[in-house]
C-alpha cells in the first residue's frame, strides 16, 4: 500500500489554495467546498481543515492567495515597463483576469458575509510608476503632468470597475443601451483614459484659457 504523502505545511497549504482557486474559476465561490478541495489534492476532509480551520476562513485564504497572485503579476507588468514607455494595456488586462477568474463573486460573498480586508495599497508600486512615467513624459513634451492623487483617482476608478466587470458590466452597459458584446471596447476605454492621464493635459494655444484635457 502506498504510504500518504507527507509536505512541509507551506507546501501543503498552497497545493489546497491552487486547488481551491481552479475550482473557484470553473464553478464561483460555491464550487469551493472542503470535500471538493480534499477530493482535488488528494488529502481527508480533516487535512484541510487542519490547514484553514473552517470553511469560511479557507475562502479567507483564497482571496488573500488572489491578491497575492495579483501582486506577482503587476510585478511582471511593471518590470517589462522599465525597458520601455507604459503600456496600460497589460495592467488592465491582468486586473481584468484576476476577477474573471472567480475573485470578483468572492470578494463580494466575504464582503457580505461581513468579512473586511483591513489591507491596503495593493496597487501603489503601480501608481508610483505611473505618476514617474507621466512627469517624465510632461517633461519633454511641456504639459503640466498629473498630480500622483489624479493618477490615484484614475486607479481606484478603474480597479472599481474593471473588479465588478465580471459581475455587473453587462447589466451597466446595458442601462445605457450598450450590449454584451461591448465589454471589450469598456476595457479599451478604460486603457485609453489611463493613456490620456499619464499623457497629462493639452496646452491650450489661446492666451490664458484653461489647458484642455487630452481625449481619451
Amino acid at each position: 500500500m502506498t504510504g500518504r504523502v507527507r509536505r512541509k505545511p507551506d507546501e501543503a497549504k498552497r497545493m489546497i489554495l491552487e486547488a481551491a482557486s481552479r475550482l473557484l474559476s470553473a464553478g464561483g465561490p460555491a464550487a469551493v467546498q472542503v470535500r471538493a478541495v480534499a477530493a482535488e489534492v488528494g488529502m481527508t476532509d480533516a487535512a484541510i481543515n487542519h490547514h484553514f480551520g473552517t470553511r469560511e476562513q479557507l475562502l479567507e485564504s483564497l482571496l488573500r492567495f488572489g491578491g497575492s497572485k495579483l501582486k506577482a503579476e503587476l510585478r511582471t507588468v511593471l518590470g517589462a515597463w522599465a525597458d520601455g514607455p507604459v503600456d496600460p494595456a497589460a495592467l488592465v488586462h491582468t486586473l481584468y483576469t484576476l476577477y474573471a477568474g472567480g475573485y470578483a463573486a468572492l470578494a463580494i460573498a466575504l464582503h457580505q458575509s461581513g468579512w473586511r480586508d483591513p489591507g491596503s495599497g495593493l496597487l501603489d508600486e503601480v501608481v508610483d510608476r505611473l505618476h514617474a512615467q507621466a512627469r517624465l513624459h510632461c517633461a519633454s513634451t511641456g504639459r503640466t503632468p498629473p498630480s500622483r492623487e489624479a493618477i490615484q483617482l484614475t486607479m481606484a476608478g478603474l480597479h472599481q470597475a474593471v473588479a465588478l466587470e465580471p459581475l455587473f458590466g453587462g447589466e451597466f452597459r446595458r442601462s445605457v443601451g450598450l450590449d454584451t458584446a461591448a465589454r471589450d471596447r469598456a476595457l479599451d476605454w478604460w486603457i485609453a483614459l489611463l493613456r490620456a492621464t499619464i499623457t497629462g493635459p493639452e496646452v491650450s494655444r489661446g492666451s490664458g484659457g484653461p489647458p484642455r484635457a487630452a481625449a481619451p
